[in-house]
């Protein structure tokens, strides 16, 4: 993995969310884990795309998507926080999702001021 921060912020976080689906898993709780899976590891699947992407566009493209993903996933982190389907601690998984979340928006936006 390089020194690329929202990389590596994002690698780590999807590792962390599939620990968490298989904790959820073990509960027998099917739906919102796998929602829970699909988006927090799409984030770093999305980031690595924008790495390579073919131009400019392309890459905020690619970012601008993660950065939804990241707002998707930490939807459904509040859903679990406060539906109490299953018993998991979130706060740590809501802490990284914000500081993903800050960092591909701050992205996004100096991408998309400098043409």
């Amino acid at each position: 993995m390089s020194d690329n921060i929202i990389q590596k912020k994002s690698f780590e976080f999807a590792l962390n969310i599939i620990r968490l689906y298989q904790q959820m898993q073990e509960q027998r709780e099917y739906v919102l884990s796998k929602q829970l899976l699909r988006s927090g590891t799409s984030i770093g699947a999305n980031v690595e795309e924008a790495l390579a992407g073919q131009s400019r566009r392309d890459f905020l493209s690619k970012m601008s998507i993660a950065s939804k993903e990241a707002r998707e996933t930490r939807y459904w982190l509040h859903l679990l926080q406060q539906s109490n389907l299953v018993e998991v601690d979130v706060l740590n998984y809501l802490k990284q999702i914000d500081e993903i979340i800050r960092i591909l928006t701050s992205i996004v936006k100096t991408t998309g001021q400098t043409k």
